[in-house]
């Protein structure tokens, strides 16, 4: 009966048909506004600082390894959620109910979300603050002015400024927020300008050879440094396409909003900054002759003044991602902990934003990535999965926790984050590469234990719906 359902899924209301909009207007501006985001893009050819980088066998294996993990975050990660929000009209803590349970989608992937949105916030706040203070540093890279002294005061006032805002004034962010990402689009379009004349003689061998120490990355190493860099990058964002979905029209809109927001801005962004680096060394204007980050670059390509404006003006770019971090944080606690001040819980965990950002912690942006993608890919899977097993519509609320969602989730978050774990313990180390692509390993893990396990009768029992619900918007 519905009457069994919890007070927050049986008032929840779909987004009419009405008031939906195109994906132009929509899903399209805002995902490629997070794309075009330079933490996004400046390490796409940095590999891990691994010898060359991405670049390690040549721009062509880099630029198709790209191409690969942006469709992958399209076709995979996002289109389900995205489906199934448009379907429905329904966000995502609702939409998941069917997976986790009524009981279990407090906490997953609503709470999940929220959690997850402090390691976005404190890697914001470490990279924001890095850029802002290296202009007064000139003979440091990035990662050598992260932890000092002026970095981890400006990280403190960045992530408690987007914290606040994010609590606060967020509708006074969003007003600047759609126009910000030109900035990082034209810097881009200046950069490669600026280097595009050295591309065809850039020799990888060359930052190779100058590398002291490391292996530089076999063809298959690029390919999975860059799906895993990239796909745990949008795995939380991937899901999140179901709070996007509910404001299309029809499904055209969610596949062109994706596959222009999402995997065109992936490609366009990702494949300028590999652009950039292999432009800047075949021009003999890399200073450092190992550094593969285009933003550090900026000093060699245009001068240290020029250089410096480009990072503020970076910086001041990443400011409305820092607040938006902290607002889907605070909606997601005032779902799940009612109750609780959302001051109280947004302010805790903007303590441990800054923790992670003045100790350099967020700097580590493969560990980072590994660990969202851990936590969301197989998330992502086990919506793929029971989206398909109900004939490519939303199932409907699920009682108490589903084990079907639950195991397979626990499952393989362990498979996307087996690598890190043993990566940390010296017993353990000559383990640390032994599961392929964590990201794209936890979402299959997801998905076929999530089919298998529903098939074998571990699907919690399906809740009546109240009609406002059960009745599902066209997809024509």
């Amino acid at each position: 009966m519905a009457s069994n359902l919890p007070d927050y899924v049986a008032s929840a209301q779909p987004v009419p048909l009405a008031n939906r909009v195109p994906w132009f207007k929509s899903t399209a501006q805002t995902y490629a506004g997070i794309m075009l985001w330079f933490v996004f893009w400046q390490d796409v050819p940095t590999a891990g600082g691994s010898p060359g980088g991405a670049l390690a066998q040549g721009l062509g294996v880099a630029l198709v390894g790209l191409v690969v993990a942006a469709l992958l975050c399209h076709f995979l990660y996002y289109l389900v959620p995205g489906m199934l929000g448009m379907k429905t009209g329904l966000p995502l803590y609702i939409v998941g109910t069917s997976s986790y349970g009524v009981i279990g989608g407090f906490l997953m992937p609503g709470f999940l979300m929220g959690l997850l949105q402090f390691g976005w916030l404190g890697v914001n706040a470490c990279f924001s603050a890095a850029f802002l203070v290296k202009p007064f540093y000139p003979d440091k890279t990035l990662m050598e002015v992260i932890s000092t002294p002026p970095h981890i005061v400006v990280a403190i006032l960045w992530a408690a400024a987007g914290a606040f805002m994010g609590l606060k004034g967020i509708q006074y962010v969003a007003k600047v927020a759609t126009f910000l990402p030109l900035i990082p689009l034209v810097i881009l379009i200046i950069l490669v300008f600026g280097s595009v004349g050295g591309v065809a003689s850039f020799d990888p061998a060359e930052p190779i050879a100058a590398s002291e120490a490391g292996v530089p990355l076999t063809t298959w190493g690029v390919f999975a440094i860059i799906l895993t860099y990239v796909i745990g990058f949008f795995a939380t964002a991937g899901a999140a396409g179901t709070d996007f979905g509910m404001n299309n029209r029809n499904a055209k809109d969610v596949q062109l909003g994706g596959l222009v927001g999402i995997a065109g801005a992936k490609i366009f962004a990702g494949g300028l900054a590999l652009l950039i680096v292999a432009g800047a060394h075949g021009l003999g204007k890399a200073s450092i002759p190992t550094m593969m980050n285009p933003t550090e670059l900026m000093y060699d390509l245009f001068g240290l003044n020029v250089g410096a404006i480009f990072m503020y003006l970076l910086a001041i770019a990443a400011f409305p991602p820092a607040c938006f971090s902290a607002f889907i944080a605070a909606n997601s606690f005032k779902t799940t902990l009612p109750k609780v001040n959302p001051f109280i819980t947004v302010g805790i965990g903007t303590v441990v934003s800054i923790i992670l950002a003045a100790t350099g912690l967020a700097a580590q942006v493969i560990e980072v990535f590994s660990v969202i993608g851990a936590s969301f890919g197989p998330v992502c899977g086990a919506m793929a999965a029971d989206y398909l097993l109900a004939g490519r519509r939303w199932a409907g609320p699920r009682a108490g926790f589903n084990p079907a969602g639950w195991i397979s989730w626990i499952v393989g978050f362990i498979v996307g984050a087996f690598n890190l774990v043993a990566g940390l313990f010296e017993a353990t180390q000559a383990y640390s590469n032994l599961v392929p692509v964590p990201p794209l390993a936890a979402f299959v893990v997801g998905f076929v234990l999530y089919y298998v396990l529903a098939k074998a009768g571990m699907e919690s029992k399906t809740l009546e719906m109240p009609e406002a619900l059960a009745a599902e918007p066209t997809e024509a």
